[in-house]
């Protein structure tokens, strides 16, 4: 809050007398005060216009009010109007006390009080930087001039002093504003990125769950011949072999047939190659049974990657068998790019959504296949338990990420692929079905040495998650 009125004033002159003249002048003895209001009870008349009074110190020397003047300012209760001498031996002349006054308190306002000077106007003016605080008193002087010069000082100092304080109470008043714009624009950043986020991981939730479904509906149109298939081979197999059992008995009853009947049979059997299709379709059959479950196989791994029957509901899973369905899915793309190796330890069911954790296998595998490059790489995939979790990690040997990349792989859309080979979305999502399920994913990595990603989750949700 701003101060009261200031009227204080400091007059600096070598001369008492002139410290008597500004004290009539300038602040009216109380006793005349009293006077004349007793005079007005008596009397009846009407009492005489108060003349506001001035709070006034003196000193002798510039020395002695600039010492004032600082001891003033220092306690909060400065001076608003200085009357300072020109000439005021032996000690500073006007000038020089003005200079170091100012120096001291630079919103005192000053009148130069001068009969004579050893400085013209023009110097003055050039030796104190300050003209809109200095105005000039020519002795001998009037006391109306004086009391004027006085009151409109006093005015100009206290309306400077409230527009300062106004000013600052301005600037105070938009820094906290501008701190909460700040702090709001940083919020709405936040919350705008956090949006951002949601819509990506629901647009790929949605993608996902048409995968899952466009998976479920193959796996389902697969599976139904696969049956008949499977069941049709199993009968064609024991037809083929009551086939070869008669055509052993032919050969057993050849010796005892007509020259004829034996030759013509003889005949048959070597042009139909009858030797060699009794060893090629065992072999034959035992292929195709091997590429009927490979098949039976992969609708299964469709079946477990999608989980469109679990609605994305928690349950207890093993996890080995989602890494295995998923490198089911994708081992064409691992085998032309490196060599897979399983260090599987022992785990618990984990109380998870495996659909989801299934994508999170599938996007660091489909990362670690990238990151083999062109020459042929090594992927790891390692698991183990300890402490109520259970983890597993993807170790590739590529090339490693660079420092500058790392702090931003989990950020949505950020990626160092080229145009068309990757969304930037894998991790991302990754990690926010890690943090959905109240786990952590951390990376481990060396440049030219490769990169090892490794998810850890609680083996039991928390009642928050379930």
């Amino acid at each position: 809050m701003h101060s009261p009125h200031n009227r204080r004033i400091l007059l600096i002159d070598d001369m008492v007398s002139i410290h008597d003249d500004f004290r009539k002048i300038l602040a009216p003895q109380a006793a005349q005060d009293r006077l004349d209001q007793l005079e007005s009870r008596l009397f009846g008349t009407e009492p005489r216009m108060q003349v506001s009074g001035f709070e006034l110190d003196c000193a002798l020397q510039g020395a002695q009010g600039v010492a004032m003047a600082g001891a003033a300012a220092e306690a909060q209760r400065p001076y608003a109007v200085a009357f300072v001498d020109m000439r005021m031996p032996p000690g500073w002349d006007g000038v020089q006390t003005i200079e170091r006054l100012w120096q001291t308190d630079s919103a005192l306002q000053v009148v130069l009080c001068t009969a004579y000077s050893d400085y013209s106007w023009e110097e003055v003016l050039d030796r104190l930087d300050g003209h809109e605080r200095l105005l000039v008193l020519k002795k001998p002087f009037d006391a109306i001039e004086v009391r004027q010069m006085a009151n409109t000082l006093v005015d100009k100092w206290n309306l400077m002093r409230q527009a300062a304080w106004k000013m600052e109470t301005l600037e105070a008043a938009v820094r906290s504003r501008t701190e909460e714009l700040s702090q709001a624009n940083l919020r709405l950043q936040a919350e705008m990125e956090e949006r951002k986020q949601l819509e990506s991981r629901m647009v790929q939730t949605e993608k996902l769950a048409s995968i899952g479904q466009l998976a479920a509906g193959v796996a389902h149109e697969i599976n139904n011949p696969l049956g008949f298939l499977s069941s049709n081979f199993g009968m064609l197999e024991e037809y083929l072999q009551s086939v070869f059992d008669i055509l052993s008995v032919y050969e057993s009853a050849e010796p005892g047939m007509a020259e004829s009947a034996a030759t013509l049979i003889r005949c048959t059997r070597e042009q139909s190659k009858l030797a060699f299709l009794r060893e090629d379709i065992p072999v034959l059959i035992a292929e195709s049974r091997e590429g009927m479950e490979r098949v039976g196989k992969i609708v299964q791994s469709l079946k477990d990657f999608s989980r469109a029957d679990t609605e994305q509901k928690w349950e207890w899973a093993d996890l080995h068998r989602g890494i295995e369905s998923t490198m089911n899915i994708i081992a064409s793309d691992i085998r032309k790019s490196a060599d897979l190796v399983r260090e599987y330890g022992d785990l618990p069911l984990v109380e998870c959504v495996p659909s989801q954790l299934n994508q999170v296998v599938m996007n660091l595998l489909v990362n670690a296949v990238h990151a083999a490059g062109p020459g042929r790489g090594r992927i790891v995939v390692r698991t183990g338990a300890a402490d109520g979790e259970a983890w597993f990690e993807v170790e590739d040997a590529g090339c490693g990420i660079p420092a500058d990349v790392l702090p931003r792989i989990f950020d949505p859309f950020f990626t160092t692929k080229a145009i068309g080979k990757g969304t930037g979305l894998g991790l991302s999502l990754s990690y926010g079905i890690v943090q959905r399920h109240q786990g952590r994913i951390e990376v481990r990595t060396a440049l030219g040495e490769g990169s090892t990603f490794r998810v850890t989750l609680p083996v039991r949700q928390q009642l928050a998650a379930a």
